[in-house]
């Protein structure tokens, strides 16, 4: 298995699952994708309800790891990361709520994050004189998660850019309080520009000699074990079900790309729905075939706030650039505050289920599509636990929600972070450090 750059051809795939790691994104600005996607063994998915989730994620992530991660250490990796559990929760009829949050920031990235981390530090524990400096933009959970999963690794800084005054406060603690190897550059900007700054650094001569990576989902090793959560969604509901639609709140378009390589190695899926906020560059596209980026508006889904998401073309590289083909198995619909309120408001009260603002999003997603096609069951992904989004959940729905601990470990502690506006003064950041 080897990777090459998507602004390449496939015969060109000479980079190896450690390069693509470390290097983040291709020197010539593509995203590295995988040179082959080989289908698992039909009987393993007849029969995964037999498997642990750790025996899952081996089998899946194996062939892209090729071996650079010898079995048992990448075994350990593994259960490392998934230190938790992903339980379906049937919300109404035949609709269900795939929840993420269970992990140490409470988001779905943990796992992509801590699995990266892990790789990271195995690639790097006999490199003992090279620092590697991870470089990463958040429009919310990213940054803790990664945070979180990177925090006192050896050999590894990580630098988290994230736009001021657009996160919430929870997430912003969760980034700007472990300290650390771990530093927060508050931007005076939106999401996109942090992405912007994150991707122009890559390609900056001036900083080559900084070994810089992302742990933003452009990077293989934190894209790839998101495929881990569908397979154990259909595990806990094959049984019971059939026909699955999966409905996922879409930003950088990461986690919903990551469903349709578990649908390209084998997984019985009918169809994906990518649901937007008012950031609707991809819903444009589907109905007008033009994509056309577009400056980020802030909403209450905040992690969600992407006008021009990364991840898109890795979407359309699965299909072959084929419109028809992607069409016929994916979709995507734009949705806004004022509905994604009323379907917080709608989930509570008939039937008693706290969603956060991302999962309202996916539920209307999902919802929309079952007026044309009620046979289906849907799943829609709760990409966070509720009270990182405090205000939004307890006006709406006029609760008072408890505080897990997780989230009390940080609430309390001192914010530190270092404003910039430019990437100028990124470029400075990284090149003052000692």
């Amino acid at each position: 298995m080897k990777y090459y750059s998507l602004n390449q051809i496939k015969a060109t795939a000479n980079t190896s699952f450690e390069q693509a790691v470390i290097q983040g994104i291709a020197p010539d600005k593509g995203l590295y994708f995988p040179n082959e996607i080989r289908p698992l063994d039909p009987s393993f998915i007849k029969n995964i309800e037999q498997y642990s989730d750790q025996e899952i994620a081996f089998e899946i992530i194996k062939q892209f790891v090729n071996g650079e991660i010898p079995d048992k250490e990448l075994k350990e990796i593994i259960a490392e990361t998934l230190c938790f559990d992903f339980p379906t929760v049937k919300v109404e009829a035949n609709v269900y709520a795939l929840e993420l949050f269970h992990g140490p920031t409470m988001a779905f990235k943990d796992v992509g994050a801590r699995f990266m981390a892990r790789c990271l530090g195995y690639f790097n524990k006999n490199k003992t004189d090279q620092q590697v400096t991870v470089l990463v933009a958040t429009s919310g959970d990213t940054g803790g998660a990664v945070a979180s999963g990177f925090l006192g690794v050896k050999g590894v800084d990580v630098v988290i850019l994230y736009p001021s005054g657009k996160v919430s406060d929870i997430q912003e603690k969760q980034l700007t309080t472990l300290g650390q190897n771990i530093v927060a550059l508050e931007v005076d900007g939106v999401f996109d520009d942090c992405q912007d700054m994150v991707k122009a650094a890559f390609l900056d001569p001036e900083l080559k000699d900084q070994n810089l990576t992302s742990a933003n989902s452009i990077n293989v090793a934190r894209w790839l074990p998101q495929m881990f959560y569908f397979f154990y969604a259909y595990k806990q509901l094959k049984n019971k079900h059939k026909d699955l639609v999966f409905s996922v709140p879409s930003g950088n378009f990461g986690n919903i790309c990551a469903g349709i390589m578990a649908h390209k190695l084998g997984l019985p899926v009918k169809h994906f729905i990518a649901a937007t906020n008012i950031n609707d560059t991809v819903p444009v596209y589907m109905n007008t075939q033009k994509y056309e980026p577009k400056a980020s508006k802030q909403t209450i889904s905040n992690a969600m706030d992407v006008g021009n998401p990364s991840n898109f073309v890795r979407i359309q590289n699965l299909f072959d650039n084929d419109f028809n083909a992607l069409s016929a198995l994916f979709s995507s619909e734009s949705y806004t505050d004022s509905q994604t309120i009323e379907a917080l408001k709608k989930i509570y009260k008939n039937n008693g289920y706290i969603a956060d603002p991302h999962g309202g999003v996916g539920y209307l997603g999902f919802k929309k599509y079952q007026e044309k096609n009620p046979e289906t069951t849907g799943v829609f992904l709760e990409t966070a636990h509720p009270v990182k989004f405090l205000d939004t959940v307890e006006k709406a729905l006029d609760i008072t929600l408890p505080i897990p601990e997780q989230i009390k470990s940080v609430i309390d502690k001192e914010k530190t972070s270092i404003a910039i506006s430019t990437f100028e003064d990124l470029k400075n950041y990284l090149n003052s450090r000692g």
